[in-house]
Protein backbone atom coordinates (compact mmCIF):
# COMPACT_ATOMS: atom_id res chain seq x y z
CA UNK A 1 0.00 0.00 0.00
CA UNK A 2 1.53 3.35 -0.95
CA UNK A 3 1.67 5.87 1.89
CA UNK A 4 -0.23 9.34 1.91
CA UNK A 5 2.52 11.91 0.27
CA UNK A 6 2.13 15.46 -0.97
CA UNK A 7 3.92 19.18 -1.36
CA UNK A 8 1.94 22.14 0.04
CA UNK A 9 3.27 25.42 -1.04
CA UNK A 10 1.90 29.13 0.53
CA UNK A 11 3.07 32.15 1.95
CA UNK A 12 5.41 31.88 4.53
CA UNK A 13 3.33 34.02 7.38
CA UNK A 14 -0.41 35.19 7.52
CA UNK A 15 -1.84 37.50 9.22
CA UNK A 16 -5.70 37.18 9.93
CA UNK A 17 -8.31 39.17 12.29
CA UNK A 18 -10.43 42.61 12.16
CA UNK A 19 -8.32 45.49 12.54
CA UNK A 20 -5.16 43.56 11.46
CA UNK A 21 -3.76 46.19 9.03
CA UNK A 22 -2.25 48.18 12.37
CA UNK A 23 0.23 45.36 12.33
CA UNK A 24 1.75 46.50 8.66
CA UNK A 25 4.65 49.00 10.43
CA UNK A 26 6.17 46.02 12.63
CA UNK A 27 5.68 43.49 9.65
CA UNK A 28 7.92 46.04 7.47
CA UNK A 29 10.63 46.40 10.07
CA UNK A 30 10.41 42.23 11.12
CA UNK A 31 11.43 42.31 7.14
CA UNK A 32 14.31 44.82 7.89
CA UNK A 33 12.52 47.37 5.75
CA UNK A 34 13.03 51.36 6.48
CA UNK A 35 11.79 52.30 2.98
CA UNK A 36 8.57 51.55 1.74
CA UNK A 37 7.02 51.33 -1.98
CA UNK A 38 3.11 51.00 -1.10
CA UNK A 39 1.26 49.70 -4.31
CA UNK A 40 -2.37 50.71 -4.41
CA UNK A 41 -5.22 51.68 -7.26
CA UNK A 42 -7.63 54.41 -7.79
CA UNK A 43 -10.66 52.52 -6.05
CA UNK A 44 -8.74 51.79 -2.98
CA UNK A 45 -7.45 55.31 -2.79
CA UNK A 46 -10.48 56.77 -2.90
CA UNK A 47 -12.35 55.22 0.17
CA UNK A 48 -9.00 56.06 2.14
CA UNK A 49 -8.12 52.52 2.81
CA UNK A 50 -4.51 53.64 1.13
CA UNK A 51 -3.81 56.80 3.22
CA UNK A 52 -4.95 54.66 6.59
CA UNK A 53 -2.13 52.52 5.46
CA UNK A 54 0.34 54.86 4.75
CA UNK A 55 -0.02 56.76 8.18
CA UNK A 56 0.24 53.37 10.11
CA UNK A 57 4.00 53.07 7.99
CA UNK A 58 4.97 56.80 8.51
CA UNK A 59 3.75 56.33 12.36
CA UNK A 60 5.67 53.20 12.60
CA UNK A 61 9.21 55.79 11.67
CA UNK A 62 9.03 54.29 7.91
CA UNK A 63 9.30 56.43 5.33
CA UNK A 64 6.67 56.00 2.54
CA UNK A 65 6.03 56.18 -1.16
CA UNK A 66 2.88 55.46 -3.06
CA UNK A 67 2.18 54.02 -6.40
CA UNK A 68 -1.48 54.15 -6.96
CA UNK A 69 -1.90 53.71 -10.94
CA UNK A 70 -2.61 50.10 -11.04
CA UNK A 71 -5.84 49.07 -13.48
CA UNK A 72 -7.90 45.81 -13.48
CA UNK A 73 -6.21 43.66 -15.74
CA UNK A 74 -2.91 45.55 -15.35
CA UNK A 75 -1.20 45.64 -18.57
CA UNK A 76 2.51 44.81 -18.23
CA UNK A 77 3.72 48.60 -18.30
CA UNK A 78 2.23 49.41 -15.10
CA UNK A 79 4.42 46.76 -13.61
CA UNK A 80 7.47 48.23 -15.20
CA UNK A 81 6.54 51.94 -14.30
CA UNK A 82 5.65 50.97 -10.68
CA UNK A 83 9.36 48.72 -10.55
CA UNK A 84 10.91 52.02 -11.96
CA UNK A 85 9.53 54.01 -9.38
CA UNK A 86 10.56 51.56 -6.99
CA UNK A 87 14.42 52.01 -8.07
CA UNK A 88 14.17 55.55 -8.16
CA UNK A 89 12.84 56.07 -4.34
CA UNK A 90 14.94 52.98 -3.10
CA UNK A 91 12.37 51.03 -1.73
CA UNK A 92 14.19 47.87 0.23
CA UNK A 93 10.16 46.41 0.96
CA UNK A 94 7.21 46.78 -0.96
CA UNK A 95 3.37 46.22 0.04
CA UNK A 96 0.48 45.77 -1.94
CA UNK A 97 -2.75 46.64 -0.67
CA UNK A 98 -6.02 46.08 -2.73
CA UNK A 99 -7.67 43.87 -5.56
CA UNK A 100 -5.74 41.45 -7.18
CA UNK A 101 -4.09 43.70 -9.73
CA UNK A 102 -2.73 45.85 -7.23
CA UNK A 103 -1.42 42.68 -5.24
CA UNK A 104 0.36 41.48 -8.25
CA UNK A 105 1.92 44.28 -9.12
CA UNK A 106 3.62 44.56 -6.23
CA UNK A 107 4.64 41.04 -6.33
CA UNK A 108 6.00 41.25 -9.51
CA UNK A 109 7.96 44.97 -8.76
CA UNK A 110 9.08 42.97 -6.00
CA UNK A 111 11.25 40.70 -7.99
CA UNK A 112 11.69 42.82 -11.36
CA UNK A 113 13.54 45.86 -8.70
CA UNK A 114 16.66 43.29 -8.60
CA UNK A 115 16.22 40.62 -11.22
CA UNK A 116 16.19 43.57 -13.89
CA UNK A 117 13.89 43.80 -16.85
CA UNK A 118 10.24 44.06 -17.64
CA UNK A 119 6.95 42.24 -16.78
CA UNK A 120 7.18 40.58 -20.21
CA UNK A 121 10.43 39.40 -19.90
CA UNK A 122 9.21 36.75 -16.47
CA UNK A 123 5.92 35.63 -17.75
CA UNK A 124 5.32 32.30 -17.98
CA UNK A 125 7.13 29.18 -15.49
CA UNK A 126 10.28 29.54 -13.50
CA UNK A 127 11.78 32.48 -15.46
CA UNK A 128 12.64 34.26 -12.42
CA UNK A 129 16.14 33.87 -11.60
CA UNK A 130 16.55 35.10 -8.25
CA UNK A 131 14.80 36.14 -4.86
CA UNK A 132 12.89 39.57 -5.16
CA UNK A 133 12.55 42.74 -2.17
CA UNK A 134 10.44 41.42 0.87
CA UNK A 135 6.46 42.03 -0.01
CA UNK A 136 3.81 42.60 2.03
CA UNK A 137 0.08 41.97 0.43
CA UNK A 138 -3.18 43.44 2.18
CA UNK A 139 -5.86 42.53 0.12
CA UNK A 140 -9.69 44.53 0.64
CA UNK A 141 -11.58 42.18 -1.72
CA UNK A 142 -12.45 38.57 -0.77
CA UNK A 143 -11.97 36.76 -4.01
CA UNK A 144 -8.39 36.46 -5.69
CA UNK A 145 -6.18 34.62 -3.05
CA UNK A 146 -3.03 36.57 -4.74
CA UNK A 147 -1.96 36.86 -0.69
CA UNK A 148 -1.34 33.22 -0.89
CA UNK A 149 -0.09 32.50 -4.73
CA UNK A 150 3.21 32.17 -6.49
CA UNK A 151 1.19 34.18 -9.90
CA UNK A 152 0.87 37.52 -10.75
CA UNK A 153 -1.07 38.24 -13.83
CA UNK A 154 -0.47 40.70 -16.62
CA UNK A 155 -2.00 41.47 -19.87
CA UNK A 156 -0.62 42.54 -23.34
CA UNK A 157 -2.69 45.02 -25.00
CA UNK A 158 -0.17 44.94 -28.13
CA UNK A 159 -0.27 41.10 -28.19
CA UNK A 160 -4.01 40.52 -27.01
CA UNK A 161 -2.62 38.24 -24.22
CA UNK A 162 -2.67 37.66 -20.74
CA UNK A 163 -0.30 35.92 -18.80
CA UNK A 164 0.98 35.28 -15.12
CA UNK A 165 4.58 35.45 -14.04
CA UNK A 166 4.88 32.56 -12.12
CA UNK A 167 7.69 31.25 -9.33
CA UNK A 168 8.09 30.18 -6.19
CA UNK A 169 9.93 33.85 -5.36
CA UNK A 170 6.29 35.61 -5.89
CA UNK A 171 4.78 34.19 -2.55
CA UNK A 172 4.66 37.10 -0.13
CA UNK A 173 7.06 37.17 3.05
CA UNK A 174 3.96 38.64 4.74
CA UNK A 175 -0.09 38.56 4.24
CA UNK A 176 -2.24 40.71 5.85
CA UNK A 177 -5.99 39.90 5.52
CA UNK A 178 -8.34 42.70 7.86
CA UNK A 179 -11.52 41.60 7.28
CA UNK A 180 -12.95 45.17 8.01
CA UNK A 181 -10.90 46.36 4.53
CA UNK A 182 -13.88 44.40 3.25
CA UNK A 183 -16.63 46.31 4.20
CA UNK A 184 -16.54 49.09 1.57
CA UNK A 185 -16.62 46.99 -1.33
CA UNK A 186 -20.03 47.92 -3.47
CA UNK A 187 -22.40 44.66 -4.03
CA UNK A 188 -21.40 44.35 -7.51
CA UNK A 189 -17.68 43.91 -6.74
CA UNK A 190 -18.37 41.73 -3.66
CA UNK A 191 -20.34 39.74 -5.75
CA UNK A 192 -18.20 38.92 -8.52
CA UNK A 193 -14.81 38.86 -6.43
CA UNK A 194 -16.59 36.25 -4.00
CA UNK A 195 -17.73 34.49 -7.04
CA UNK A 196 -14.26 34.31 -8.55
CA UNK A 197 -12.86 32.68 -5.25
CA UNK A 198 -15.57 30.10 -5.79
CA UNK A 199 -14.25 29.52 -9.11
CA UNK A 200 -11.06 28.67 -7.78
CA UNK A 201 -12.31 26.63 -4.77
CA UNK A 202 -14.80 24.70 -7.42
CA UNK A 203 -11.42 23.67 -10.07
CA UNK A 204 -8.68 23.25 -7.42
CA UNK A 205 -11.29 20.50 -6.26
CA UNK A 206 -12.08 19.38 -9.46
CA UNK A 207 -8.73 19.61 -11.58
CA UNK A 208 -6.49 16.75 -12.66
CA UNK A 209 -3.62 18.14 -10.26
CA UNK A 210 -5.89 17.81 -6.85
CA UNK A 211 -4.47 16.10 -4.07
CA UNK A 212 -6.03 14.90 -0.74
CA UNK A 213 -4.94 17.44 1.47
CA UNK A 214 -6.14 20.70 -1.84
CA UNK A 215 -9.72 19.31 -1.44
CA UNK A 216 -9.56 19.91 2.03
CA UNK A 217 -9.26 23.49 1.20
CA UNK A 218 -11.28 23.41 -1.57
CA UNK A 219 -14.24 22.02 0.55
CA UNK A 220 -13.72 24.09 3.03
CA UNK A 221 -13.75 27.61 0.87
CA UNK A 222 -16.92 26.46 -1.19
CA UNK A 223 -18.66 26.10 2.59
CA UNK A 224 -17.75 29.41 3.58
CA UNK A 225 -18.44 31.09 0.74
CA UNK A 226 -21.43 29.77 -0.67
CA UNK A 227 -23.03 30.42 2.74
CA UNK A 228 -22.04 33.60 3.14
CA UNK A 229 -21.84 35.43 -0.50
CA UNK A 230 -25.67 36.61 -0.44
CA UNK A 231 -25.06 37.67 3.14
CA UNK A 232 -22.32 39.74 1.84
CA UNK A 233 -23.86 41.08 -1.01
CA UNK A 234 -26.87 41.67 0.45
CA UNK A 235 -25.75 43.27 3.87
CA UNK A 236 -22.55 45.12 3.16
CA UNK A 237 -21.93 45.92 6.40
CA UNK A 238 -22.43 42.27 7.77
CA UNK A 239 -18.89 41.78 9.55
CA UNK A 240 -19.47 38.25 10.03
CA UNK A 241 -20.04 37.60 6.64
CA UNK A 242 -17.24 39.65 5.50
CA UNK A 243 -15.01 37.73 7.35
CA UNK A 244 -15.75 34.31 6.71
CA UNK A 245 -15.69 35.49 2.67
CA UNK A 246 -12.29 36.87 2.90
CA UNK A 247 -10.85 33.48 4.86
CA UNK A 248 -13.01 31.42 1.88
CA UNK A 249 -11.02 33.08 -0.52
CA UNK A 250 -7.67 32.65 1.23
CA UNK A 251 -8.45 28.69 1.96
CA UNK A 252 -9.41 28.48 -2.04
CA UNK A 253 -5.94 30.55 -2.83
CA UNK A 254 -4.02 27.81 -1.23
CA UNK A 255 -5.82 25.32 -2.99
CA UNK A 256 -5.39 27.04 -6.55
CA UNK A 257 -1.73 27.73 -5.78
CA UNK A 258 -1.27 24.39 -5.16
CA UNK A 259 -3.90 22.03 -7.36
CA UNK A 260 -4.30 24.98 -10.14
CA UNK A 261 -7.55 25.97 -11.76
CA UNK A 262 -9.05 24.51 -15.30
CA UNK A 263 -10.64 25.54 -18.12
CA UNK A 264 -12.98 28.55 -16.77
CA UNK A 265 -9.82 30.53 -16.10
CA UNK A 266 -8.29 29.43 -19.35
CA UNK A 267 -11.54 30.55 -21.23
CA UNK A 268 -11.95 34.15 -19.07
CA UNK A 269 -8.08 35.14 -20.17
CA UNK A 270 -9.00 35.90 -23.48
CA UNK A 271 -11.95 38.03 -21.81
CA UNK A 272 -9.65 40.24 -20.16
CA UNK A 273 -6.82 40.82 -22.81
CA UNK A 274 -9.34 41.17 -25.77
CA UNK A 275 -11.89 43.53 -23.78
CA UNK A 276 -10.62 44.50 -20.25
CA UNK A 277 -13.46 42.10 -18.72
CA UNK A 278 -12.83 41.80 -15.23
CA UNK A 279 -11.41 38.39 -14.07
CA UNK A 280 -13.99 37.75 -11.52
CA UNK A 281 -16.64 38.91 -14.18
CA UNK A 282 -15.65 36.45 -17.07
CA UNK A 283 -15.18 33.59 -14.16
CA UNK A 284 -18.78 34.00 -12.74
CA UNK A 285 -20.36 33.92 -16.77
CA UNK A 286 -18.45 31.11 -17.63
CA UNK A 287 -18.35 28.49 -14.57
CA UNK A 288 -22.16 27.40 -15.15
CA UNK A 289 -21.36 26.05 -18.88
CA UNK A 290 -18.07 24.59 -17.97
CA UNK A 291 -19.07 22.74 -14.78
CA UNK A 292 -21.83 21.76 -17.39
CA UNK A 293 -19.03 20.56 -20.02
CA UNK A 294 -17.60 18.57 -17.19
CA UNK A 295 -19.92 17.10 -15.21
CA UNK A 296 -19.68 13.48 -16.96
CA UNK A 297 -16.16 13.35 -15.48
CA UNK A 298 -16.42 13.77 -11.86
CA UNK A 299 -19.50 12.53 -10.76
CA UNK A 300 -17.79 11.78 -7.16
CA UNK A 301 -16.70 15.44 -6.86
CA UNK A 302 -19.97 17.04 -8.04
CA UNK A 303 -21.79 15.20 -5.07
CA UNK A 304 -19.76 17.02 -2.62
CA UNK A 305 -20.23 19.93 -3.95
CA UNK A 306 -23.74 19.56 -4.19
CA UNK A 307 -23.87 18.62 -0.50
CA UNK A 308 -22.21 22.00 0.02
CA UNK A 309 -25.14 23.40 -1.65
CA UNK A 310 -27.47 21.86 1.05
CA UNK A 311 -28.85 18.98 -1.71
CA UNK A 312 -29.62 15.57 -0.15
CA UNK A 313 -27.42 13.58 -2.51
CA UNK A 314 -27.51 9.80 -1.00
CA UNK A 315 -30.46 8.69 -3.04
CA UNK A 316 -29.94 10.68 -6.28
CA UNK A 317 -28.77 9.68 -9.11
CA UNK A 318 -25.14 11.12 -10.51
CA UNK A 319 -26.87 12.82 -13.59
CA UNK A 320 -29.62 14.73 -11.11
CA UNK A 321 -26.83 15.49 -8.45
CA UNK A 322 -24.62 17.08 -11.15
CA UNK A 323 -27.68 19.09 -13.25
CA UNK A 324 -28.84 20.81 -9.71
CA UNK A 325 -25.07 21.58 -9.45
CA UNK A 326 -24.93 23.85 -12.41
CA UNK A 327 -28.84 24.76 -11.98
CA UNK A 328 -27.48 26.23 -8.27
CA UNK A 329 -24.80 28.17 -9.81
CA UNK A 330 -27.27 29.98 -11.97
CA UNK A 331 -29.60 30.32 -9.05
CA UNK A 332 -26.50 32.18 -7.00
CA UNK A 333 -25.54 34.53 -10.12
CA UNK A 334 -29.39 35.62 -10.00
CA UNK A 335 -28.66 36.05 -6.16
CA UNK A 336 -26.23 38.02 -6.49
CA UNK A 337 -27.14 40.16 -9.55
CA UNK A 338 -24.71 38.71 -11.77
CA UNK A 339 -26.94 37.31 -14.39
CA UNK A 340 -25.17 38.76 -17.33
CA UNK A 341 -23.41 37.64 -20.58
CA UNK A 342 -21.03 37.64 -23.04
CA UNK A 343 -22.76 40.21 -25.34
CA UNK A 344 -23.76 42.17 -21.97
CA UNK A 345 -20.25 42.92 -21.69
CA UNK A 346 -19.69 43.77 -25.08
CA UNK A 347 -18.14 40.55 -26.39
CA UNK A 348 -18.21 40.23 -30.56
CA UNK A 349 -19.89 36.89 -31.42
CA UNK A 350 -17.86 36.72 -34.65
CA UNK A 351 -14.83 37.10 -32.22
CA UNK A 352 -15.62 33.53 -30.68
CA UNK A 353 -13.29 31.57 -32.98
CA UNK A 354 -10.63 33.83 -32.18
CA UNK A 355 -11.29 33.46 -28.53
CA UNK A 356 -11.02 29.93 -28.29
CA UNK A 357 -7.98 30.39 -29.92
CA UNK A 358 -6.69 32.11 -27.05
CA UNK A 359 -8.07 30.19 -24.87
CA UNK A 360 -6.45 27.06 -25.73
CA UNK A 361 -3.06 28.64 -25.61
CA UNK A 362 -3.34 29.55 -21.98
CA UNK A 363 -1.75 26.19 -21.48
CA UNK A 364 -1.76 24.98 -17.80
CA UNK A 365 -5.63 25.34 -17.06
CA UNK A 366 -6.31 23.76 -20.13
CA UNK A 367 -4.15 20.59 -19.27
CA UNK A 368 -5.59 20.61 -15.41
CA UNK A 369 -8.83 20.58 -16.74
CA UNK A 370 -10.78 17.11 -15.48
CA UNK A 371 -12.10 16.98 -19.16
CA UNK A 372 -10.44 17.30 -22.29
CA UNK A 373 -11.50 19.94 -24.26
CA UNK A 374 -10.94 21.21 -27.46
CA UNK A 375 -11.51 24.80 -29.79
CA UNK A 376 -14.67 23.39 -31.08
CA UNK A 377 -15.67 22.57 -27.23
CA UNK A 378 -14.69 26.21 -26.03
CA UNK A 379 -16.52 27.50 -28.77
CA UNK A 380 -19.53 26.10 -28.13
CA UNK A 381 -19.20 27.53 -24.48
CA UNK A 382 -18.52 30.85 -25.42
CA UNK A 383 -21.82 30.60 -27.81
CA UNK A 384 -24.16 29.09 -24.67
CA UNK A 385 -22.56 31.87 -22.60
CA UNK A 386 -23.27 34.75 -25.23
CA UNK A 387 -26.51 36.18 -24.71
CA UNK A 388 -28.14 39.28 -26.35
CA UNK A 389 -28.84 41.85 -23.44
CA UNK A 390 -26.75 45.21 -22.52
CA UNK A 391 -24.83 45.08 -19.03
CA UNK A 392 -22.94 48.37 -17.51
CA UNK A 393 -19.11 47.31 -17.65
CA UNK A 394 -18.11 50.28 -15.91
CA UNK A 395 -19.91 48.92 -12.59
CA UNK A 396 -17.02 46.62 -12.44
CA UNK A 397 -14.43 49.42 -11.53
CA UNK A 398 -12.04 47.81 -9.35
CA UNK A 399 -11.85 49.01 -5.16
Amino acid sequence: MIGLEFVLRMTPHVRFGRGAIKYAADGVKELGGKRVLVVSDRGVQKVGITDRLVDILRGGGLDVFVFSDVVPEPPVYVGDNAASMAKEVDADVIVGVGGGSAMDVAKAVAVLVTNGGKVEDYQGVNKVPSRGLPKIVIPTTAGTGCEVTWTAVFSNPEKKTKGGINSPYLYPELAILDPELTLSLPPLITASTGLDAFTHAIESYIGKAATTITKLFSISAMELIYNNIVKAVQSPDNIEAREKMLYGSFLAGVALSNAGVGAVHAMAYPLGSFYNIPHGAANSILLPYVMEFNKDVCVDEFKDIAYVMGEKVDMMPGWEVAGNVVDNLHLLKDKIGLNMTLSMLGVEWERIPELAEAALKVDRPIANNPRLITKDDIISIYEEAYGVEDFEEEDFEEV
